[in-house]
């Protein structure tokens, strides 16, 4: 008797793209927060802007939507159809992408190390949904089923 071992089963496509914008989002998150120890940054925020930004109600409503569209992709992945969520994954990991990549430029080495994984892992996301197969369709008559 063979018992199949935990690892030989394989991990739905939505599960794995959704684990990758966790790991995204949480390494989002520690890079603001350790931003926050930084002189240079609490300066700015002292000053009441953040480079070209004044900090306001309208700054802080960017900067949330600009976090909420990902962090909202973690559960997304998860239950929307395959074609909305293939379309889905590769336009907000390309963009989220491009913002990461830009918002590296000059920054210090954690930042850099951060950003340098986020854009892995949002190259890995963008990889498995441009890959995406169509699901199998259930046919009522199927004979050669494993059940």
């Amino acid at each position: 008797m063979t018992t199949a071992s935990p690892f030989s089963q394989r991990i739905d496509d939505r599960v794995i793209v959704s684990s990758l914008w966790m790991a995204t989002m949480i390494a989002v998150a520690f890079v603001d927060l350790f931003s926050l120890y930084r002189a240079d940054v609490r300066a700015q925020i002292d000053s009441g802007s953040i480079y070209v930004f004044d900090i306001g109600p309208g700054f802080l409503l960017g900067v949330i939507i600009y976090v909420l569209i990902p962090t909202l992709m973690i559960p997304l992945a998860l239950v929307l159809p395959r074609r909305a969520n293939r379309v889905t994954n590769i336009i907000v990991g390309s963009l989220f992408l491009i913002t990461v990549i830009g918002g590296a430029v000059g920054e210090w080495s954690y930042y850099v190390l951060a950003s340098a994984i986020e854009v892995v892992l949002l190259l890995a996301i963008v990889r498995i949904a441009l890959r995406w197969k169509p699901e199998p369709v259930a046919h009522p008559h199927d004979t050669t089923s494993t059940a």
